[in-house]
């Protein structure tokens, strides 16, 4: 009998335990209702949303926008990073396609809570890591090997040995990109020769290439039964096989790497913004809504940042760090160690970028999380690094994957120079932080080169962006302003602007350009500039030392 009333009592216990937890739960869906994500309560004449798929190279969200550029709703997943062996860097493409479905299911589920109807989302756009590169049976849509990341250098010696033909000093003029381990065409020729699947679907003539935007949409609209195999040219630039001006593949481009477009299946190159071409969701909770934009993520960083106008720029601290020019509507080929690429093409004249591209920036923050233990989140090491004054004498050059713009050392890697018994913590994490710095710098004085003009400010996002004293930092070096929005999630608003255009929930460039500009940041140099410019080069001195390592 004594048991017994023990176990109601416990059973008395587990029932008050569950009715405070609906209740619970029942307020905080109506807290969700009254306070949208973005914090703005004002009631919107205008109930038209706009979904975001943004898939990048850690994660996965879907956010929904509303008129105002607003999120209203979002959700984040984190997929898996694959290791195989120092410097291979993959990502399974099936976990990908799954995040971005979970991702919207999460999403629609807060949106509705919120009181809003799914037949208000008009369309759906993608922003997408690019270069990633995923390559598939066209027969059957199933992927034949991991997708070979961006960051991956395992190509380094394959690329040394491209550079030795003919003709290899000139692809930069025709397609924009320096041959690298950074463009796709590396990453597909190392698995048509080491994956023996992928050579026997070659020669058989059902190999499909594509980056992840064209991988997404193919498997969104129901893989090989729709077979929707497009690409935009943000994308599809970013592949070496792209001509800049024509954008078509370029038999040039494709004759060099010795790839014959008859076996090699490659999407359609579409505009950014496109009503129809890139079909519709065959499934989840928005199965028959359109996708109707497509950028790839910095020149959707550049659009959701209103970049419009030839002369303004952003830079983007995400995993890694890019800084995107508007040079306007003709290509200008760096000639000193920057990119040419597409920022976007949406109606009328295509518009064209200088980029200078950081391979690692928040992944040094994530290495000093994960492998040495210095703080347990990335929004901690910020306040590590402002326990001390400066960095010590410090400098990391953090070259993980070897460098990028402006220098292109592939075969330089991570190297700390400077340090002493003096050397703290907090000394390392600032001298992390300062690095993306540097190279921004850098790559601010190689567009100043090739573009004549000075840049007069520049507008930030990302991740890292959200540390004031790496913004501050970053002034201090550039010597002019930096401007960071309120809402950072630029990104993923840049392809629901292009989203957003296709379907008339924007008109037009002229109407965006007043959204989301209130409560933005600005950071201004007040480092001497005789200080900064000794910091430079200390750090162009560090770089040099590090270049042959491998």
């Amino acid at each position: 009998m004594a048991a017994d009333a023990s176990n109601n009592q416990i059973l008395d216990v587990l029932k008050s335990i569950q009715d405070a937890q609906k209740r619970l739960e029942t307020r905080l869906e109506e807290i969700e209702r009254a306070a949208p994500v973005s914090g703005h309560h004002k009631k919107h004449a205008r109930e038209e949303f706009i979904g975001s798929i943004d898939q990048g190279t850690t994660s996965t969200r879907f956010l929904i926008f509303n008129h105002e550029g607003e999120p209203v709703a979002s959700h984040q997943i984190e997929f898996k990073q694959i290791y195989p062996h120092p410097g291979w860097h993959e990502h399974d493409p099936i976990e990908i396609v799954e995040s971005v479905v979970n991702c919207i299911e999460g999403a629609v589920k807060v949106f509705k809570r919120r009181g809003h109807a799914l037949n208000t989302i008009k369309a759906v756009g993608i922003t997408n890591q690019r270069e990633t590169t995923v390559v598939w049976d066209k027969t059957t849509g199933q992927p034949l090997y991991n997708a070979i990341v961006w960051t991956d250098t395992r190509t380094a010696a394959m690329i040394r040995e491209l550079k030795k033909r003919d003709g290899s000093d000139k692809l930069q003029d025709i397609c924009g990109l320096p041959l690298s381990t950074y463009p796709s065409v590396g990453k597909l020729l190392w698995m048509m020769e080491n994956v023996p699947e992928v050579k026997k679907c070659y020669e058989a003539g059902n190999l499909a290439f594509g980056t992840v935007d064209a991988w997404l949409v193919y498997k969104l609209n129901g893989g090989p039964e729709n077979n929707v195999f497009v690409s935009d040219p943000t994308n599809a630039s970013r592949s070496m096989f792209m001509n800049l001006e024509t954008f078509e593949y370029d038999d040039t481009l494709l004759n060099f790497f010795q790839l014959d477009k008859n076996k090699l299946a490659l999407p359609k190159i579409i505009r950014s913004s496109d009503k129809e071409s890139y079909g519709k969701l065959a499934s989840t909770s928005l199965k028959g809504t359109k996708i109707t934009g497509c950028l790839g993520d910095q020149s959707a960083a550049l659009v959701g940042q209103k970049g419009f106008s030839p002369g303004n720029a952003k830079n983007t601290y995400g995993t890694g760090c890019f800084l995107l020019y508007n040079v306007g509507e003709k290509p200008v080929i760096s000639k000193h160690g920057l990119l040419a690429t597409v920022a976007y093409h949406f109606e009328g004249k295509p518009v064209y970028a200088l980029e200078g591209s950081i391979a690692v920036a928040g992944s040094a923050v994530k290495f000093l999380i994960n492998n040495l233990g210095f703080v347990p989140s990335s929004d901690k090491i910020s306040d590590l690094a402002s326990t001390v004054e400066d960095n010590g004498g410090c400098v990391f050059v953090t070259a993980f994957s070897g460098l990028f713009a402006p220098y292109w050392i592939d075969d330089s890697r991570g190297t700390i120079l400077g340090i002493t018994q003096y050397t703290q913590k907090g000394h390392i994490a600032r001298a992390t932080l300062e690095a993306t710095c540097y190279q921004t710098k850098a790559i601010l004085d190689a567009m100043e080169k090739d573009s004549g003009k000075a840049l007069q400010e520049l507008a930030v996002d990302g991740g890292m962006s959200n540390s004031d004293l790496t913004m501050q930092t970053q002034s201090d070096l550039i010597g002019i302003p930096v401007e960071r929005p309120a809402m950072r999630e630029t990104t993923a608003l840049g392809a629901a602007i292009a989203a957003g255009l296709a379907v008339g929930v924007w008109n037009d460039l002229e109407e965006l350009k007043g959204i989301n500009r209130e409560g933005s940041t600005t950071f201004l140099p007040e480092m001497p500039k005789e200080k900064s410019k000794e910091m430079f080069e200390r750090w162009e001195k560090a770089v040099k030392q590090t270049a042959g390592f491998v």
